[in-house]
């Protein structure tokens, strides 16, 4: 998926209301939006939307002088959903369809986002989330490619979120690789989210990398490459991921919230659309 105009005040309004929350300094705040407005002549047509948040987000880490600038954010969504996940793994156990509860509720989860959005009630998303219809429900491809599939490669998107994700890696039962950020980027988890949650106790932990808000893989790294040139199934979590993956002719199984209108367009959903999506260049891909 390529950036939009529409993309760009987006890129400013995303920096600004990161940066309001690591500093209260209005000249930093500034700051933050003076080096997003150096890269908007840099934009090209092959340009993915998360490539610029490494410009957003670098800038805000210089603005609060920390690493993570995220990191009790993170840190606080983590030890939340944790708290959730006895009650939540009760209701995946007891449904009709496991599967498909534990589905619901790792999209459910990726509401738990910083970058298009700042806002967000997740108690109202876990509720509504066993009988929200879904916009795209390839259900039946997505059980068929698990039944035929001997390991799941699952790309993680954010902290809180991934233990939505770890729910979901226990229902399906099958060895996974679960894969987080490089380097601190948003609230998107890293490999410290991963341990503080349990992600090592259901799946095998690495990292891609890279400090992007996505999955670009000019940037990743030959680790990552491997685990994903030989996947059979690959489970892509998030607008970052969907954003940077769309294109890929890869046995992609898409799960996130359309939360931003760019992405509903491209999905031809509506906004807060809940999408379980086979990669459409990857029909053929499945039966190799």
């Amino acid at each position: 998926m390529k950036t939009h105009l529409d993309c760009i005040p987006c890129f400013f309004r995303q920096g600004l209301s990161a940066a309001r929350m690591v500093t209260d300094d209005a000249e930093k705040q500034k700051g933050v939006l003076d080096a997003i407005a150096t890269k908007i002549p840099e934009i090209s047509a092959d340009m993915t939307p998360p490539e610029m948040g490494i410009t957003i987000y670098q800038a805000v880490h210089a603005a609060s002088g920390l690493e993570d600038p995220y990191k009790s954010l993170k840190d606080h969504y983590n030890r939340l959903v944790l708290d959730l996940y006895s009650r939540l793994k009760a209701n995946v156990q007891e449904a009709k369809d496991p599967l498909l509860m534990a589905i619901r509720y790792a999209i459910a989860g990726n509401i738990i986002d910083f970058g298009p959005q700042s806002s967000f009630d997740l108690e109202q998303e876990i509720a509504a989330s066993p009988t929200r219809p879904f916009s795209i429900f390839d259900y039946e491809n997505f059980r068929q490619a698990l039944a035929e599939t001997e390991e799941i490669l699952y790309l993680g998107d954010n902290a809180g979120e991934i233990v939505f994700d770890k729910l979901l890696i226990e229902t399906m039962n099958k060895p996974t690789t679960f894969v987080v950020r490089g380097k601190p980027i948003i609230n998107d988890a890293t490999r410290q989210d991963a341990t503080f949650v349990g992600m090592d106790e259901v799946a095998d932990v690495i990292d891609n990398g890279a400090g992007i808000p996505g999955t670009i893989l000019k940037y990743c790294s030959s680790e990552f490459h491997g685990h994903y040139q030989k996947a059979k199934l690959i489970i892509s979590k998030g607008q970052g991921n969907y954003e940077s993956l769309s294109e890929e002719n890869k046995p992609i199984f898409f799960m996130l919230k359309a939360k931003c209108p760019v992405v509903a367009t491209h999905l031809n959903v509506p906004v807060g659309g809940v999408i379980l999506k086979q990669a459409e260049m990857s029909l053929n891909n499945l039966s190799d």
